[in-house]
């Protein structure tokens, strides 16, 4: 298994992780690589990387679920609305892998969303290799 560190820079963040995983995944012929994100204010997608849709794909999550809120978790930790956006989304991505490349449709890039930032996350990547 390999480890990735990316920083996010704000409490709400996208960050593109494609190249990142098209590295680790270049010498494999064929399989599937698992990316994993061991944390549970942070979620994986996979989306087009066009800034108007990073906003409203943001703007969104914030309007579905507040950060300001009656959350009991908030007596806690101030950050229920992430945990919360965390869990309504996922954090991995499993994606096939043909001659050192993702397998993936045209915008698809994968990204990092960021609910309870900025912080250093850790980005776990696990290759599965075909026999």
């Amino acid at each position: 298994m390999r480890e990735i560190k990316v920083s996010t820079k704000g409490k709400f963040d996208i960050i593109n992780l494609t190249e990142l995983v098209e590295r680790e995944v270049r010498d494999v012929k064929e399989g599937v690589v698992l990316v994993f994100l061991p944390h549970a204010t942070s979620a994986l997608i996979l989306n087009e990387d066009e800034g108007g849709l990073r906003e409203d794909i943001l703007n969104k999550l914030r309007e579905l679920v507040p950060e300001k809120g009656d959350y009991l978790h908030n007596r806690i930790d101030d950050n229920a609305h992430a945990h919360i956006l965390s869990s309504l989304l996922k954090q991995f991505v499993l994606l096939p892998v043909k001659d050192g490349r993702l397998v993936r449709g045209t915008w698809q890039e994968i990204l990092l969303l960021e609910f309870d930032g900025p912080r250093e996350r850790r980005v776990l990547i696990e290759i599965l290799k075909s026999s």
